[in-house]
């Protein structure tokens, strides 16, 4: 069986295509998705979204936050933005990871610290996705 993947953001279609599982990030923490899922709708978090294709292959995409709907073998994630894992640059990446830590060390103020935890949390997301070993079937 296969699962129709609807990623959709404001500025475009991120994914449109059958699928055979999905592991998202949640509020509650990671699901996995398979075939004849339980309905359910929840909040989506920040994190990857792992999606293993007809062909077994995995693909990584970061989600930054949204809402997703799944039933009767379809998966609709609206997301506020997200980014495919094959467009992000690990080198850029593992640099932002550094620049965000530094950048936390440095902050004072309580909205500083917010936002420093933010893009660090958002940068180590990035190299997650980018530094990702699929499992072996």
């Amino acid at each position: 069986m296969k699962l129709n993947l609807y990623v959709l953001t404001p500025k475009r279609i991120i994914w449109d295509c059958e699928v055979k599982e999905i592991i998202l990030s949640t509020n509650s923490g990671q699901i996995g998705v398979l075939p004849n899922h339980a309905p359910i709708n929840t909040a989506v978090d920040m994190g990857p979204l792992r999606i293993r294709l007809l062909n077994d292959q995995w693909l990584t995409a970061v989600l930054w936050s949204g809402f997703a709907r799944i039933v009767n073998n379809e998966i609709i994630i609206l997301g506020n933005d997200a980014e495919l894992g094959s467009d992000i640059d690990p080198e850029e990446a593992q640099q932002a990871l550094e620049i965000a830590e530094a950048n936390l060390s440095r902050a004072e103020g309580t909205k500083e610290l917010v936002e420093a935890k933010l893009a660090l949390r958002r940068a180590r997301i990035r190299v997650e996705a980018v530094n990702w070993i699929p499992p072996s079937n």
